[in-house]
C-alpha cells in the first residue's frame, strides 16, 4: 500500500498526451508545451506557474510544485522527453518522500535528542521538538523568540544530521559567539575544526567542520562559496536578507544551492511586508511561495504590492508547509527558569583599544616611584580603570548592535555599564531607540522621569550604571544586558534584580557580553562566567556580610593579578 497521497501517483502510460514536458537547466524549471486547454488551466490554477508565451507553462523544479504538476498530469498526461525521464522520476520520488515526511511531522509531533558522542548539550523539551522539526524540514525558518536557544537548536541539527562541513552566515558582532558555541557543543571529543573566513578576497579555505562568515563579506565570496558542497548552510539573523537586488542577497542565494540543508534563524519574522518575507523564504527554498509576481498577486493587495492582505493566513501556510517554526516565551514559559544567564561573545575594536591603553605607560612609571602601599594601590586602581574603560569602549559598538537586535525583536532592555564614556557611545549608537539613562549624573527628578518613561512604555531601552542600580524597580524589562562587567558578583545580582522582581511574570534573560580581548577574561574568572549558560553562580541568595567582605577581598586579588599581567605585557614585570 502506497503511503504517499493519491495526487502523487504516476500518470498512466500509453494514455493520450496533451503536450510535452521538458527540463530547463538554466531556469531550473519544468516546461509544458502543449494544448492551450492545459497551459491555460495551469496558469489559472497555480500562481507560481510562469505564464509567458502561448501554449507554454513553466513550473519551478521544486518538490512542492512537482506535486502540483503531477496532479495536473493525472488529468492531462504529458509526454516526458526521454533525456529528462530519469530526472523527472527522481524529482517525483523526492516529492513523495517530502509529502510523507511532512504529513508525519504535522500529525505526530516528535522530539529528538542529538547523539551524546556528537553533541555535548542537553536540550529542553521544546528544543527537542525544534530539533525534530528541523530534521523533518531541511529547508526552513526557525523563528523562535529571542532567548529560546535558536543557536543551540541549529547546532544540535548539525550534530544529529552529521551535516559537515557546515557554513554559518552571521552578523559581524556574532562571529565570536558562534565560534565559542560551536566549540562548546559540537564534537565533544575535541576534534572540531572551526575556521572564520576573513576579508573580501577569496583564498584557499583550510579543511574545517564549521566555516563562519559574516554578511558583509558574502559579496566577495559569492563565487568561491557557490563552488563548494556543504552539509548545511545556516543563516543567523536571516532578516539581514530581507532586501533583494544586492550582491549580498545574490551571494546568499547561490550559497543556499550548495546544500540540501538550509536553515534560517530569526526572532523577528516579518508578516506585514510581503516583499521582505518573500525574500527571506526564497533564500531558504527557492520559489516555494511562487515567483514574486504571483506572490504579490495572490497574497498581497495586487501585482507588485508589498503588503500581505492576510498575514495570519500566510503564517499558517508557512507553518503547515514546514517552512517555519515559531515559539514565544509565553508558550514555553513553564519550561524556563525564572532567571536565565547567558554569556555572549562579541567582537572588539583592536585599534581603539590600543589607543585607549596608551596612558598605561605613564601609569607604570608612576607605579615605579610609589613610596607607600596605599599610593601603589591607588595607581593600580587607576591602571585597572583605564583597562576596563578601554575594554568597554572597544566593544561598545558591538554591544549596541546586539541590543539593537533585541529591541527589534520586541524585547524591553536594561543595558548595564560602568563608565560614563562607554555609556556616551551607547547613547550615540542607540539614539534611534530613544534610550533613557540612570547613570548617577541625573538629578533625582530626572532619574524618576527616566524610570517612569521606561516603565510606562515610552521607550524600551534604559541604560543603567552598574553602581547606580540599587533600589530601582524596572520589572517591565524582559532582558538585562551587561555591556561591561564588575568585579563583584553581588553587583551583578543586584542589577539583575532590577528586572527580576515582584510583578515580573516573564522569564528574565540576562546576557553577559564579553570579548576575548581586554580585561573581560580576568573578570570572567572573578565572576565564574566561563560557560555559556550558568545558574546559581552569582548570588541568587542575598549575600551575608562576611560573604560580601570575602567577595571584595577576592576582587582585590583579581585586580592585582590583572595589573601584573599588564605590567608583563608592557615590559614592566620587575614591578611585581
Amino acid at each position: 500500500m502506497k503511503e504517499y497521497p493519491a495526487y502523487l501517483n504516476s500518470p498512466d502510460e500509453g494514455a493520450r498526451t496533451y503536450g510535452t514536458l521538458s527540463y530547463n537547466r538554466r531556469s531550473r524549471s519544468w516546461t509544458i508545451r502543449g494544448d492551450p486547454c492545459v497551459t491555460e488551466l495551469a496558469k489559472r490554477l497555480f500562481p507560481g506557474c510562469d505564464g509567458r508565451g502561448r501554449g507554454v507553462a513553466r513550473f519551478t523544479a521544486h518538490r512542492r510544485i512537482i506535486g502540483d504538476l503531477n496532479w495536473l498530469m493525472l488529468r492531462y498526461p504529458l509526454e516526458i522527453k526521454e533525456a529528462d525521464r530519469t530526472r523527472w522520476e527522481a524529482a517525483l520520488e523526492d516529492a513523495r518522500r517530502y509529502a510523507v515526511q511532512r504529513e508525519k511531522s504535522l500529525n505526530a509531533p516528535q522530539r529528538a535528542q542529538p547523539p551524546s558522542d556528537a553533541f555535548s548539550g542537553k536540550l529542553m523539551e521544546f528544543q527537542q521538538y525544534g530539533l525534530a522539526f528541523l530534521l523533518n524540514n531541511r529547508r526552513t525558518l526557525l523563528a523562535d523568540e529571542m532567548g529560546l536557544g535558536k543557536t543551540v537548536q541549529a547546532l544540535s541539527f548539525i550534530a544529529s544530521a552529521d551535516a559537515y562541513p557546515a557554513v554559518v552566515v552571521v552578523p559581524p558582532h556574532l562571529v565570536r559567539n558562534w565560534v565559542s558555541e560551536a566549540e562548546r557543543f559540537l564534537k565533544p571529543d575535541g576534534s572540531l575544526r572551526v575556521h572564520v573566513i576573513r576579508g573580501l578576497t577569496p583564498y584557499d579555505l583550510p579543511e574545517a567542520d564549521v566555516y563562519i562568515i559574516h554578511y558583509l563579506l558574502l559579496r566577495g565570496w559569492k563565487n568561491a562559496l557557490a563552488d563548494g558542497s556543504f552539509g548545511c548552510v545556516i543563516f543567523d539573523e536571516i532578516q539581514e536578507l530581507r532586501h533583494s537586488g544586492t550582491e549580498k542577497y545574490s551571494a546568499a542565494s547561490l550559497l543556499s544551492q550548495t546544500s540540501e540543508n538550509v536553515i534560517g534563524l530569526s526572532g523577528t519574522p516579518i508578516y506585514n511586508n510581503g516583499g521582505e518575507i518573500w525574500n527571506v523564504i526564497n533564500i531558504l527554498d527557492f520559489h516555494c511561495l511562487g515567483d514574486w509576481e504571483s506572490f504579490t498577486r495572490e497574497w498581497c493587495y495586487g501585482y507588485n504590492n508589498k503588503i500581505v492582505a492576510k498575514p495570519e493566513l500566510l503564517g499558517e501556510h508557512l507553518r503547515r508547509e514546514g517552512l517555519m517554526l515559531r515559539r514565544t516565551k509565553d508558550e514555553v514559559l513553564s519550561e524556563l527558569p525564572p532567571k536565565r544567564r547567558l554569556v555572549q561573545y562579541i567582537d572588539f575594536d583592536d585599534k581603539l583599544y590600543a589607543r585607549l591603553m596608551e596612558p598605561l605607560k605613564e601609569k607604570f612609571a608612576c607605579l615605579r616611584l610609589a613610596a607607600t602601599p596605599s599610593q601603589r594601590a591607588l595607581i593600580e586602581d587607576d591602571i585597572c580603570q583605564i583597562h576596563r574603560q578601554a575594554t568597554g569602549a572597544a566593544k561598545a559598538p558591538y554591544v549596541a548592535a546586539f541590543v539593537s537586535a533585541l529591541l527589534e525583536g520586541g524585547e524591553k532592555v536594561l543595558l548595564m555599564a560602568h563608565h560614563h564614556a562607554v555609556m556616551d557611545i551607547y547613547k550615540k549608537e542607540l539614539k534611534a531607540y530613544r534610550p533613557v539613562f540612570v547613570t548617577g549624573r541625573e538629578t533625582d527628578a530626572q532619574k524618576a522621569k527616566n524610570v517612569d518613561a521606561f516603565m510606562s512604555g515610552k521607550t524600551d531601552l534604559c541604560v543603567v550604571s552598574l553602581r547606580s542600580a540599587s533600589g530601582l524597580n524596572l520589572q517591565r524589562a524582559s532582558c538585562v544586558v551587561f555591556g561591561e562587567l564588575d568585579w563583584s558578583p553581588a553587583v551583578h545580582s543586584q542589577a539583575e534584580d532590577r528586572a527580576h522582581r515582584i510583578g515580573q511574570k516573564d522569564s528574565v534573560l540576562c546576557y553577559y557580553l564579553v570579548s576575548p580581548s581586554g580585561c573581560d577574561s580576568e573578570m570572567q574568572d572573578a565572576l565564574g562566567l566561563k560557560v555559556s549558560q550558568f545558574v546559581g553562580l552569582m548570588g541568587d541568595e542575598k549575600p551575608l556580610e562576611e560573604d560580601r567582605f570575602l567577595s571584595e577581598s577576592q576582587a582585590r586579588e583579581h585586580l592585582k593579578r590583572l595589573v601584573g599581567k599588564l605590567a608583563a605585557r608592557y615590559g614592566e614585570q620587575d614591578l611585581f
